[in-house]
């Protein structure tokens, strides 16, 4: 059975997300940039027909508005993130990779209308999922719903 175009689409951006969390971990991580990081994954992780062995098929356009947008949307997103924590709960007290995930995840609610609240929301539970099997895909869940409702309010009904 072959996969369809929207099929396709939806599993280059799935893995594009989840390439995007590892990499924004690993620059908290290590200090480095986006650019640099762009350019690793795009180099080494991320693969062509061509290349033997593992390799990682993702929208590469879409991982790097993803890498970029946070970056340069950080400050707003943190802040909405932050405002969504129950008090006394401050975003550096979070694992890293959750603030990976709740960093991506916010940049595609409030800069990426193009892409439905619940698919951001879905997707990156099922990233938390990935990573965790405590309660963190349960607070990813209710921290992305929170930020969602702040960011679309006025935009969208989903």
């Amino acid at each position: 059975m072959s996969e369809n175009a929207s099929d396709q689409r939806a599993r280059l951006r799935r893995s594009a997300r989840l390439s995007a969390v590892q990499a924004l971990y690993q620059m908290e991580l290590t200090g480095a940039g986006a650019k640099s990081v762009i350019r690793q994954f795009r180099d080494h992780r991320f693969g062509h027909d061509c290349e033997p062995g593992e390799y990682i098929e993702a929208d590469e356009d879409f991982f790097e508005d993803l890498l970029s947008g946070v970056v340069s949307a950080q400050d707003e997103v943190d802040q909405m993130t932050a405002s969504t924590l129950k008090e006394g709960w401050k975003l550096s007290r979070l694992d890293a990779t959750v603030r990976a995930i709740l960093r991506a995840g916010g940049y595609e609610l409030l800069k990426r209308a193009d892409v439905p609240t619940k698919v951001v929301i879905n997707e990156y539970v099922d990233i938390a999922n990935a990573f965790f099997e405590g309660p963190e895909p349960a607070f990813v869940n209710a921290s992305l719903d929170a930020f969602a409702k702040a960011a679309r309010a006025a935009t969208d009904t989903a």
